[in-house]
């Protein structure tokens, strides 16, 4: 065991949420021991806090991607809100909520029932219109139970040409956007997880891993240049952002999934998260996006975060067991 190492004490010191995944991803407990961990999402901590916030209808601040009563100018004074119903799902679903528990089971199915999208009044469950939105439904659903095929069919068939997708296609772009591309393969790996995939939805998570991948997750395909400076810096909550550290991580997650082994086109991103590596072990939240929140789960910008030292870690530790090292 290396629960003697520091940084694992410091992460075990925490929320349930962190505690499961830091047992299961880098101390490798048994299953029935991280899952009892597991279990206290719903009870302790984070997980009970925020299922405390959901409205008796099942939403969360009366709204499926906006808060009831949203006044325009506080996403414009203050940053977008982050209290509606799609951005709790998706936080309850980092924490690790049981997808089999009664609570989520009981939250799944009211929000089928009584969630619109503001867009245009579709059922939550539906999807709506936009790519990083509908690829965050399809992760949620896919992990609580709900069959969400039709939105996976939709995003395979709005693949742009160079393999990855753009919420802004509907208004005409034609270039794949590195956030809107890692919300969509993220439903995907998911939707793969729970049920398999199709052949369709697993060949549209080829074409946008390649995406990321030709471009070493961060550079412009032209200039070798990083495509956005932001990309490098480690923000926690992710919501609908991109950075590195969430690429990698989803990448670690797919080949767990699959069987196949790192591509090496990840090692540039892997060096400078090794570089953004404190002294004490830990790495830093470099921001928290602006906005209305239900509470923090970290303890501050510039601080050590346990949830991107959590990620960072368990990223490193799969890297580094790649085939390639012990040859």
């Amino acid at each position: 065991m290396i629960q003697s190492d520091p940084v694992i004490a410091w992460l075990l010191d925490s929320d349930p949420s962190i505690r499961w995944q830091v047992m299961r991803d880098l101390l490798d407990a048994p299953e029935r021991e991280w899952m009892t961990e597991r279990a206290k999402v719903e009870t302790e901590g984070w997980g009970a806090r925020l299922l405390s916030c959901q409205d008796e209808d099942g939403q969360w601040a009366g709204g499926a991607f906006l808060p009831a009563g949203f006044d325009p100018r506080e996403w414009k004074e203050h940053g977008q809100p982050w209290t509606a119903t799609t951005f709790s799902l998706s936080q309850l679903r980092e924490f690790g909520l049981d997808p089999a528990c009664d609570c989520a089971k009981r939250t799944v199915k009211l929000i089928g029932a009584n969630a619109r999208w503001e867009e245009g009044g579709q059922p939550y469950w539906e999807g709506e219109v936009e790519e990083c939105i509908n690829g965050r439904t399809v992760a949620d659903g896919a992990y609580f139970g709900i069959d969400v095929s039709p939105i996976v069919d939709r995003l395979a068939g709005e693949r742009l040409e160079d393999g990855g997708w753009n919420c802004e296609r509907i208004n005409g772009s034609v270039r794949s956007s590195f956030a809107s591309t890692i919300n969509v393969l993220e439903g995907l790996l998911e939707y793969q997880r729970s049920t398999g995939g199709t052949h369709q939805s697993r060949e549209a998570r080829r074409t946008g891993e390649e995406f990321l991948l030709a471009r070493n997750l961060f550079r412009r395909l032209g200039t070798g240049e990083p495509a956005d400076e932001r990309f490098l810096r480690f923000p926690h909550p992710n919501r609908w952002r991109y950075d590195i550290l969430r690429a990698l991580d989803y990448f670690r997650a797919s080949a767990i999934l699959t069987g196949a082994d790192p591509d090496p086109r990840l090692g540039v991103a892997i060096e400078h998260l090794r570089f953004r590596r404190l002294q004490d072990g830990s790495w830093p939240l470099d921001e928290s996006p602006a906005g209305r929140v239900w509470f923090e789960v970290d303890d501050g910008q510039g601080k050590p975060s346990r949830w991107v030292t959590l990620r960072a870690m368990r990223v490193l530790r799969w890297w580094n067991a790649r085939p390639s090292i012990n040859a």
